[in-house]
């Protein structure tokens, strides 16, 4: 079972039905992920199917099952015991909340922001295909906008960009809005592919694809950590990393991520990344936008 379903994950679509239904093999992606992903933390019963490499005492200690649906929100903390205790530890006091206020002074008072987003509850809905432009992130749309209005000093990685995310992630989870990326027409349905195919090719001298870690890989450790699943991937960004001190956009991520694969990074807001991160947020389709957050 487990083979048959990554097997379909890889599998490109052979016929999309051009006539509307441009989400149609995205759909089957992403029910199939959240199946197998679902039955891979469902009973400890299963685990040694799909955890070869963890010990009884491991997983009998260290593992929540029985994860399902809205539950990846959270990552590898929904089903790390340990790493879970750390985290509502760390956000009883959350080191973004700072980063989130100043976020909101810059919709209320800088040039043109506002007029660019009159709705702050938008998190969950990008990326977004744009004719003409292809994918468009989030971030890349607030530096659009910035440069727009002609401010300065507005990165698609950090800084005020992540903050203004962080406040429209904030507003759209108070407003328990869910991950709604669409798929419209033939070219984003292209676009969408190509994302795919990259999360699930081997890249860089380690010949690793993002698939291994965070789909084949999820649940598993590396060193002290646990990788997290694709389902949810996208959810709670921007993030607060530890080792950022201060909060990071998807954009930062992808490129900390290549650098982990041992691939020269591909440049924040190419074409490339942006495509990969369509694929990605898609994935996370259904789920409640829950960022800000924090990550180790």
């Amino acid at each position: 079972m487990k083979k048959k379903v990554i097997a379909s994950l890889l599998i490109g679509s052979v016929a999309f039905l051009w006539a509307g239904d441009f989400n149609a093999q995205a759909e089957k992606d992403r029910k199939a992920l959240q199946e197998y992903l679902e039955k891979k933390f469902a009973d400890r019963k299963n685990a040694n199917a799909f955890f070869p490499y963890s010990t009884k005492d491991e997983l009998d200690k260290n593992f929540k099952w029985g994860i399902k649906g809205d539950d990846f929100r959270l990552g590898s903390y929904a089903y790390n015991i340990g790493g879970k205790a750390q985290y509502e530890e760390m956000n009883e006091m959350p080191p973004y909340e700072d980063a989130v206020d100043a976020g909101k002074e810059l919709y209320e008072n800088e040039k043109g922001i506002k007029e660019c987003f009159p709705d702050p509850a938008i998190a969950g809905d990008y990326p977004k295909f744009v004719k003409g432009k292809g994918v468009v992130t989030l971030s890349k749309a607030i530096v659009s906008c910035a440069k727009k209005n002609n401010l300065k000093d507005w990165k698609l990685t950090k800084g005020k960009t992540a903050k203004l995310e962080g406040y429209f992630a904030s507003v759209s989870k108070e407003k328990g809005k869910k991950v709604n990326i669409v798929i419209d027409s033939k070219e984003a349905a292209e676009a969408y592919e190509r994302g795919k195919k990259e999360y699930y090719s081997q890249r860089g001298y380690l010949k690793l694809s993002c698939a291994t870690c965070h789909v084949q890989g999820a649940g598993q450790r590396v060193r002290n950590e646990y990788l997290s699943p694709l389902t949810g991937a996208t959810t709670h960004f921007p993030v607060y990393r530890l080792k950022w001190q201060g909060l990071g956009t998807l954009e930062r991520r992808i490129k900390g991520c290549n650098k982990n694969q041992g691939e020269t990074p591909h440049k924040p807001g190419s074409t490339w990344t942006s495509e990969l991160l369509y694929f990605m947020a898609y994935m996370s389709n259904g789920l409640p936008v829950d960022g800000p957050d924090i990550r180790k």
